[in-house]
Parts: structure tokens; sequence; C-alpha cells
């Protein structure tokens, strides 16, 4: 397809979703306790599960989390300063509990640096990485993607630092700078759709830097249209997720 055709493509798939025509009426993020907008609570609940979001049931990972902080015993993994008290066996026992976490050791482990960076950079408040980057979306990325990547473990990576920013703007009331610069998240199911649409070649699929080739190539033509790259990606994702339904 030229780009005319793909864009067309995008309209409808766009259109179909505002219709409710490709499910997603329940997306994996809406399973949370309800918290406060913009309470501290309310973003950790939304960064550090995200850490742990790869090759997983994105529905079953916010499940487990928001069990996870509705049981008393384990809501503490959510409090980056009293998750220092508690020993390796407490944290982990509570991670695993309800399967937040499905690697025992090694997820442990990306948790407790997460909340150490959050702790050691931002004063226990993840709200301050914002604040010391003027709510710039190029800011924070590079913050986290380039000069403190080591610090955030998964966070930092091309698909999940773009879709976690964008699933705070749409959980918190945060206000971002540049939100237009966002990316598509190049997971498995937005990689399937750009392939189906011919984004990609079948030779591109399989490279191991797919993942950047997709966000270039949608960040192109979507370039000086009415949408931003981060619009079309649950689309996609639904698109994907549910067997790609004709488009109409």
């Amino acid at each position: 397809m030229n780009k005319e055709e793909i864009l067309n493509c995008v309209e409808k798939l766009v259109q179909m979703h505002k219709k409710g025509l490709l499910g997603g009426e329940v997306m994996p993020e809406d399973s949370n306790p309800n918290l406060e907008k913009n309470s501290i609570e309310n973003y950790n609940y939304f960064t550090l599960p995200m850490a742990l979001n790869y090759q997983r049931n994105s529905y079953k990972l916010w499940e487990s989390a928001n069990k996870t902080w509705k049981d008393k015993e384990t809501q503490f993994v959510f409090d980056t300063i009293n998750l220092e008290k508690a020993n390796f066996e407490q944290i982990q026992k509570a991670l695993l509990k309800y399967k937040i976490a499905l690697q025992p050791n090694k997820q442990t482990e990306i948790w407790i640096k997460l909340c150490n960076t959050i702790n050691e950079l931002f004063n226990g408040d993840i709200r301050n990485l914002f604040k010391i980057n003027e709510y710039d979306v190029n800011k924070i990325r590079n913050y986290i993607q380039k000069d403190n990547k080591s610090k955030f473990p998964y966070l930092s990576g091309n698909k999940i630092c773009n879709y976690w920013l964008y699933v705070l703007y749409q959980y918190t009331e945060i206000k971002f700078k540049n939100i237009e610069e966002l990316t598509v998240a190049p997971d498995t199911h937005v990689i399937k759709s750009s392939h189906k649409l011919g984004i990609i070649s079948d030779e591109e699929l399989n490279l191991n830097n797919v993942q950047l080739i997709v966000i270039d190539r949608w960040n192109e033509l979507l370039k000086d249209t009415k949408y931003c790259p981060i619009d079309i990606h649950t689309p996609m994702w639904l698109w994907s997720r549910n067997g790609f339904k004709e488009l109409i």
C-alpha cells in the first residue's frame, strides 16, 4: 500500500475504535483502585508495574497489581520509601502473592531497583522526575533513556517508555509539554499491525531493531497529519489482539 492507502486504513481503524468495533471498552490499566489522580500513590501505581510489563498478558498484570494494592499485607510494595524497611524475601513474597511478579528473583530485583531510583533521585516522589524536566516529553525521555538508562530497568525501553508516559497522561492529572512527540509503543501487537498495514516488510519484521524501525516509520507517516503516533497505538493494539477484523 502507498502512503495514502495506509492513512485511509488508519482513519478506518481510529473510527472503528471510537465505535467500539475493535473491543477495548475495558483496557488493561482500567483495573486500578481509583486513587486520587494527582496523588503520589496513583503515580506509583501506574509506574512500578510497568517495569514488569514484558512478554505477558497486560490484563493479567494490571489485575494482579490491583489485587496487590487492595491487600493491606502487600500494599506496601507501592510505597517506595517504606519498601526500604522490608527485606528481599518480604518484598518477593508480596510481589508473588497475586503474581504481579512472575520471575521471583529478577523481577523482584527490578522492582526494588526502580524504587531505589525514585528514592535517590526524586526524594521518594516520582512526580519530581517530571518537574525537574519541565514536564517536557523529550526531556523526560532523554533523562530516562540516555542520561540515566541503567537506573530505570525496562521502563527506559523503546516499547514501554512512551506507553508509560501515555498511561500517566490518561490516568493522572499530569499535563505534558510536547505530548505529540510520544511515539507508538512498538510491542508485539503494534508490530504485527504495522506489518499488516505494510509499514514494515516481511524481512524487517524479524530484525532485532524492528521496534526502532516501527517508531521511525510511524513518525514519518503521520508527520503533518491530524494524528500523533501515540493516537493510533490503542487501535492498532486492539486490532491485532482481536484477530485483525476487516476494516470498514
